[in-house]
């Protein structure tokens, strides 16, 4: 994927994994890993899924794809374009 624009990175990935009920996190976590094409994360300890979804979230930084604000990740929802397991959680909330 192509460096995006920083007005197109209108997404918090700690705001969407807010929006997650805490017992469903390491199951999505593991899907995202998956959908990164990271093998056996389905078999991973919960501390290594964790260490890889930073490290999956770092590539997209050092792509210029995203961008850290402080310890939160700005993405642009069209990154997360085909994560099946983000879907639900990508609609806007009512005000």
């Amino acid at each position: 994927m192509a460096k995006v624009h920083s007005a197109q990175l209108d997404l918090s990935w700690r705001s969407l994994e807010a929006r997650l009920p805490l017992d469903e996190l390491p199951t999505f976590h593991r899907a995202f890993l998956s959908w990164r094409g990271v093998e056996g994360a389905a078999e991973m300890p919960l501390r290594r899924v964790q260490q890889r979804v930073e490290a999956e979230l770092n590539k997209w930084v050092q792509s210029g794809e995203a961008s850290r604000e402080g310890d939160d990740l700005l993405i642009s929802r069209a990154a997360l374009s085909g994560f099946s397991a983000a879907e639900h959680w990508l609609i806007p909330l009512p005000d």
